[in-house]
């Protein structure tokens, strides 16, 4: 089956979960998270949950595994903590938990990245996979990198991505 048609039967409407890691900043003040969630609406999707985290293994684990495992969303979106300074630790945190990993997500971004940022893009650890029935994208928590990430590489492949796990 072609990827067209595999699009043409995928989901338009999904369940999304937008989680965004900062030690620094609060809800108010989340400018990445609130541009996924009105950006995921506009696509036509529901958020289910919005909220921040700590930079913190534990914290951000727990959550991903309460939201994967009770609220169950079709994707989850975490924003924040890709990064290489000691305090970034979402990739640690959430990567062991994935079942599959989406391997070519975190070089596509990096691709894109640098074409806008140049050699700087070096600094992303960008990365997604499955967890249960779950899509999670990990992403730098700048505007810009999540601006990029959500249409270039998320929104246009959500629905096929989902029709895929849940075959």
């Amino acid at each position: 089956m072609s990827t067209e048609s595999h699009k043409k039967n995928a989901p338009d409407h999904l369940r999304v979960a937008v989680i965004s890691v900062s030690t620094t900043r609060n809800l108010d003040q989340d400018e990445s998270g609130a541009w996924i969630k009105k950006q995921a609406k506009k696509e036509g999707h529901e958020v289910v949950i919005h909220q921040m985290v700590t930079d913190d293994i534990t914290a951000i684990k727990e959550l991903t595994l309460h939201v994967t495992g009770k609220i169950v969303p079709d994707a989850v979106i975490i924003s924040g903590g890709t990064g290489i300074s000691p305090k970034d630790v979402t990739i640690e945190a959430v990567k062991p938990l994935f079942e599959k990993e989406l391997t070519a997500f975190g070089p596509l971004f990096a691709q894109l990245s640098f074409e806008e940022i140049d050699s700087a893009a070096i600094l992303s650890r960008a990365t997604a996979g499955v967890i249960g029935q779950s899509l999670v994208f990990l992403m730098p928590g700048s505007i810009k990198a999540c601006k990029l990430a959500c249409n270039a590489l998320i929104f246009p492949e959500l629905g096929h991505l989902l029709k895929h796990i849940k075959e």
